[in-house]
């Protein structure tokens, strides 16, 4: 009787760690995971998208451009592309902002759209915010005009494309001209679209054209226009080229002997020092400085790379200097890039520890002769001279890995786990905070803010908003 006890408790035990088991493996599938235990280093780092994109499941399926009820708004303001119009986060506002809310106040929200996962920003122009954004329930990349008024869908441009749920989706910022908006998604599909009305001009699949391997936690790159010309780094064959950006076709490319230096998921930076216009760009195997014109190698570094993942865009300071970020414990470093005869030379400055001032995510500002950044421990502000001296950090306010931009001397900063929005003075002498406030529900803010004439637009893992910084009214 013992015997068949013991049996019996044995076999309810196998049986309930096998249920165990198969519900621990279905919930880590359902987080988009392949497995709770990561065997390998890719795993451990990002669970790789090992389905294949749904237009090659489905065939040559074409995408699905829906008009919405939205109108273009007459509002002033442009934030045409990452980072803002001269790409370096900085916005000016003939509106001023509004810093002493009182207690228990914020700055009204003007609308919020729901948005797929995601950490996507948005661009500003003609009234209009484009983002891009990815549709779980329908397995499509989705680029959305909505009205600055009020968020009102004007259209949005969907395609088929299956991938899993990875710390979100989509995390790029597409580029807008008055004629023509361009998106790289998830899985490195660029599209060309009218700016007015979505309508396709021209797409392409970087990883069937140029041979791009997807970074892990998808593409984080974002298109960079250059006048007439779309700037791409697809990271394999090429590693970098030049299109028309009203047809698509090809301006130039780089030589084979820069192919497969990988693409990450920081975007490309133009400086212009010697006298020649330049394309800076954080490979896999280090960082690349190209001539804009024709995509010669001027210069490179193979020192400054991650194995894990490169995100903030180099930081030029207008001379020969160029400052870089990277997270995962690489910090940061001052390179001077100099003439040398025929060419360029580098020269490493120096270098910081991540707590001395590095960035995980985001991108340093270089306003007014200083560095400004959030550091990755212990994500507080900081401000750096160029010549490496830590003028001040915010000591006991802390911003996580939240975004941050400069508008008329203010800093702006977003904490991305409380979704409190920083006011405070943009100054090198000391840290001054003027506001704090929530403005955001979820967590995981990590997206670029846009900015337009008093206009702030943020956003978390699930949502969009728009708020009136220039204090009109409050709630």
């Amino acid at each position: 009787m013992k015997k068949d006890n013991v049996a019996l408790f044995l076999k309810y035990t196998l049986f309930t760690l096998a249920l165990g088991a198969t519900l621990t493996l279905l919930f880590f599938a359902w987080l988009g995971q392949d497995s709770p235990v990561p065997q390998t280093k890719e795993q451990r780092l990002a669970l790789k998208h090992n389905r294949k994109p749904a237009s090659e499941r489905l065939g040559n399926m074409e995408g699905v451009l829906a008009p919405g009820k939205g109108k273009p708004s007459a509002l002033p303001g442009d934030w045409p592309q990452l980072r803002g119009p001269a790409r370096d986060n900085i916005g000016q506002s003939k509106i001023a902002l509004k810093t002493n809310w009182p207690a228990g106040t914020t700055p009204p929200v003007l609308w919020r759209v729901s948005m797929g996962e995601g950490h996507a920003g948005a661009t500003i122009h003609n009234g209009c915010v484009y983002v891009v954004d990815y549709d779980r329930a329908r397995q499509m990349d989705a680029i959305r005009c909505l009205s600055l008024d009020d968020g009102t869908e004007i259209w949005r441009y969907s395609y088929p494309v299956e991938i899993k749920r990875n710390h979100g989706m989509s995390r790029t910022v597409p580029v807008v001209t008055d004629d023509y908006v361009v998106s790289i998604g998830p899985l490195c599909h660029v599209h060309c679209l009218d700016a007015k009305t979505g309508k396709v001009i021209w797409k392409k699949d970087m990883t069937k054209e140029y041979a791009t391997e997807v970074p892990p936690w998808y593409a984080g790159q974002c298109p960079i226009l250059d006048g007439k010309n779309l700037l791409l780094a697809p990271g394999g064959k090429p590693l970098l080229l030049s299109l028309d950006l009203a047809t698509g076709n090809e301006v130039w490319r780089t030589a084979p002997d820069l192919d497969g230096m990988g693409m990450t998921h920081t975007s490309i930076t133009i400086a212009e020092i010697g006298g020649v216009r330049q394309l800076v760009y954080c490979t896999k195997q280090g960082v690349v400085g190209l001539a804009a014109a024709d995509g010669k190698l001027l210069w490179k570094d193979p020192a400054w790379k991650n194995g894990i993942a490169n995100v903030p865009t180099p930081v030029w300071l207008g001379d020969d200097r160029i400052y870089f970020s990277c997270g995962y414990g690489t910090g940061g470093m001052m390179l001077k890039v100099s003439p040398d005869g025929s060419g360029f030379k580098v020269d490493e400055l120096y270098r910081k520890k991540p707590e001395e001032f590095g960035s995980d995510q985001q991108t340093p500002i270089f306003y007014k002769g200083y560095l400004y950044d959030v550091l990755p421990k212990p994500s507080e502000l900081a401000c750096m001279a160029p010549d490496g001296k830590r003028m001040w950090a915010s000591g006991e306010s802390r911003f996580g890995l939240g975004p941050y931009m400069i508008v008329n001397d203010l800093l702006l900063a977003v904490n991305d786990e409380t979704g409190e929005l920083t006011i405070a003075k943009a100054d090198p002498a000391a840290y001054q905070e003027l506001a704090k406030m929530p403005l955001l529900k979820g967590h995981d803010a990590w997206a670029p803010m846009a900015f337009a004439e008093g206009r702030l637009i943020l956003r978390d893992l699930t949502e969009m908003i728009c708020v009136d910084l220039g204090g009109n009214k409050t709630k």
